[in-house]
């Protein structure tokens, strides 16, 4: 663990990392604001997703929390006191990131996903959800809009389906999420871990050089559009961060919460 300057403190870091037999087990480890995407948060799990991609010994990366709730989306409480764009693009890069590494990222959901949480998800490779998982784009609901992360969203996603959940910011359930095409599979219970594990193993057997220049051609679209769009959404979702209504939404949630 890393430890502050000056402190004898020891700091838990917000992402583990753990390699088991040439997987990178990444373990979103921030309970206190439900995984939430602060910018210390994204520059970790973009540098650990970083280090993985360039690691040869390994053939996939496993991303999950060991807590309740895999992922809040923006920090909202951050948000109220720094520069959201530059946030903005932190989140644009982890996507990328997610997306432009080297061996398949695979992400297993036991808890509640929420906003950019999701754009994480559509990111992915495959994705293994347990059912009694929820999801929400809840961003409209705020005066924000799912921009930064629409760019997995509408790669990944049914239009219809997408258009429903962002226009809404309903709930939806594991299986309206696999039927749009946000996730993989979904399982019952402890079956999530066993159809992990199944995952993992196939990633295992292939001849990694397969498994690089396999998803190197199907991500090259995703890859591109995050070229083309990030900085635009990045700056378009700053605007809608620092906007009076989004900002009043902010606090009138602070205040009930």
């Amino acid at each position: 663990m890393a430890e502050q300057p000056g402190s004898t403190t020891a700091v838990e870091p917000l992402v583990l990392r753990e390699d088991i037999d040439r997987i990178a087990v990444l373990t979103l480890n921030s309970p206190a604001n439900r995984n939430a995407l602060s910018r210390a948060m994204v520059a970790e799990l973009t540098a650990a997703l970083n280090a993985a991609s360039a690691d040869e010994s390994l053939h996939g990366v496993l991303l999950q929390s060991e807590h309740p709730v895999f992922c809040a989306g923006a920090d909202l409480k951050e948000a109220r006191t720094v520069d959201m764009v530059e946030s903005a693009r932190g989140i644009i890069a982890l996507q990328r990131a997610i997306a432009a590494c080297a061996i398949p990222v695979v992400i297993r959901l036991d808890g509640p996903v929420r906003a950019g949480g999701i754009g994480l998800v559509a990111s992915a490779d495959v994705v293994v959800c347990s059912r009694e998982v929820s999801f929400a784009l809840t961003e409209v609901r705020l005066g924000l809009a799912a921009a930064v992360i629409s760019v997995p969203l509408k790669a990944k996603c049914d239009p219809r389906a997408l258009a429903d959940w962002s226009l809404t910011g309903r709930l939806f359930t594991a299986e309206e999420a696999r039927d749009g095409g946000l996730v993989t599979a979904i399982c019952y219970g402890q079956q999530v871990t066993h159809r992990v594990e199944e995952v993992l193993d196939d990633l295992r057997s292939a001849v990694r050089q397969g498994l690089v220049e396999a998803k190197k051609i199907l991500v090259r679209d995703l890859l591109a559009a995050f070229d083309r769009d990030g900085d635009e959404l990045a700056e378009l979702s700053g605007r809608l961060f620092h906007s009076d209504a989004a900002q009043a939404a902010f606090a009138a949630r602070a205040r009930r919460s």
